[in-house]
């Protein structure tokens, strides 16, 4: 993974590109009674294209000079800093830990955007201690007051509970679903473990799915 996963900055006229955009304004008609301010994206099973689908969510949902922090909550498989090509020597875990560093997050600036990304940081022994620590809602509340969207690339629902734990604390959970490789029983145990924490499911984004070149425009 790198730059090149980059559609929306590296092609923004694309089909592709068009499709986040698509999926940007989906998810804010979706939002129009209830704000999603801080949303979860996850999937059911472990999948590559879920942190290049986040990196290109966020990217399109920075769009118009919006302030969006994009934070790698995968304290697993975190993927975002080699995505965006960044230092992943502060991040996520520093905020649990560090005062400091919760006061002024070590967050950076992704060039000719409004996206900034908060990368893993170090990774915990136990993930799921560090979520499920106190500090999570201040953790969340902080980044929430520093951008108009909080987008956090989480691990598998269902595989570890990481995702269930920050699920139950942010608007919205987002589902990423790959097309002729994702089981029906696994996105159902998903959407499962998602109502299970009363976590809010605003929708699902399917990933390589086949273009009809006769619906493309341009």
């Amino acid at each position: 993974m790198s730059l090149d996963s980059l559609i929306t900055l590296s092609d923004p006229r694309s089909a592709a590109a068009e499709a986040y955009r698509t999926l940007r304004t989906n998810l804010e008609f979706s939002s129009v009674d209830a704000k999603l301010h801080t949303l979860l994206v996850t999937s059911s099973a472990p999948t590559d294209e879920k942190s290049i689908t986040v990196a290109n969510l966020a990217v399109a949902m920075a769009d118009g000079d919006r302030p969006v922090i994009l934070v790698d909550a995968d304290l697993r498989r975190p993927a975002q800093h080699t995505i965006f090509g960044l230092s992943n020597e502060a991040g996520f875990t520093n905020l649990f830990k560090d005062e400091a560093a919760l006061a002024n997050p070590p967050l950076q600036a992704v060039p000719n955007t409004s996206l900034k990304v908060l990368p893993s940081g170090p990774l915990p022994p136990i993930p799921g201690q560090l979520l499920a620590s106190q500090k999570i809602g201040a953790v969340i509340a902080k980044l929430a007051s520093l951008a108009e969207v909080v987008i956090f690339d989480a691990p598998p629902i269902v595989t570890v509970n990481d995702a269930s734990l920050l699920a139950s604390n942010v608007d919205g959970v987002l589902l990423v679903v790959r097309a002729g490789g994702t089981k029906r029983d696994h996105v159902k145990a998903a959407k499962d473990r998602i109502e299970k924490v009363n976590a809010r499911l605003v929708g699902a984004v399917l990933t390589n799915a086949k273009i009809d070149s006769s619906l493309q425009y341009s």
